[in-house]
């Protein structure tokens, strides 16, 4: 199956209701929201007299408070999915925890190489994975969101250097025996999971769900591969009931996001 192909598939049969937070005005970013007309009705969410003076024929939610209005719009289902934009991460994140009553956020983002070769990385949080029991939960939910798309998640676990290089520095053997764990652990759940210690090259040849040793690693691969290595990133969806798709206030193209926040409709929810 070509992921990316089956997530377009979906977000054009859904067409979904999909709300973007304007925080700072970008007509890059407004023009992206209606280049994704074929996979969503885009609702843009901010201050309605900026926007306008933008340019755009997009519906706009007028809102002095867009990050609060944003996640006001999901928990009413007024909006199928919601898609961060260039919103404060802080502010929106937190406005969401507290709504949906979360102790934790979780995300897992959808990335693609250079190359066209499409993959879920996580942790992609800098505070995300610290832990080994933190890793397990996160592949567990990252497992079970992916399937959403109708995708069965084949997990890559990575650790900080290859499995001959135990020994060389207590932090490096502290990254092995953690992913030696992890693997384990969720093989026993059921979900298919390789440990390919440091080789996140031979990961991407077989597995479509890698995981970094912790969640500033993670975030350094996703800013490596989109800032400067010629990839591309979807968004990081928060793993919720809900659909709010997380994203980089750096890229100011919104369609990748809204696509897939669209194929990520449930209509149970």
């Amino acid at each position: 199956m070509n992921l990316i192909s089956e997530i377009e598939r979906k977000a054009k049969i859904n067409h979904a209701r999909i709300g973007l937070g304007i925080g700072q005005v970008s007509e890059r970013l407004i023009k992206s929201a209606e280049d994704a007309g074929e996979y969503a009705e885009v609702v843009l969410v901010g201050n309605e007299e900026q926007i306008k003076a933008a340019g755009t024929d997009l519906e706009i939610i007028h809102s002095t408070e867009p990050s609060k209005k944003l996640i006001q719009l999901l928990a009413g289902k007024e909006i199928d999915g919601a898609v961060r934009g260039t919103l404060s991460a802080t502010k929106t994140l937190s406005i969401l925890k507290s709504t949906f009553d979360m102790e934790k956020l979780y995300r897992v983002s959808l990335l693609e190489t250079a190359d066209n070769v499409p993959f879920f990385l996580a942790p992609v949080g800098i505070d995300e994975g610290i832990s080994a029991a933190d890793k397990i939960e996160l592949i567990n939910r990252g497992a079970a969101y992916i399937a959403r798309l109708g995708i069965e998640a084949k997990v890559g676990i990575l650790s900080g250097g290859r499995f001959e290089d135990k020994g060389r520095a207590e932090r490096v053997d502290r990254t092995l025996e953690e992913a030696e764990i992890v693997t384990k652990k969720v093989c026993e759940m059921g979900i298919d999971a390789r440990n390919y210690s440091i080789l996140i090259e031979d990961a991407i040849r077989e597995a479509n769900f890698i995981v970094a040793p912790d969640g500033i690693s993670g975030n350094l691969i996703f800013r490596t591969l989109v800032f400067l290595g010629g990839g591309h990133g979807y968004g990081a969806p928060v793993l919720m009931d809900k659909v709010f798709v997380d994203t980089s206030r750096v890229k100011e193209d919104s369609s990748r996001a809204i696509m897939l926040a669209s194929a990520l409709k449930r209509p149970d929810i």
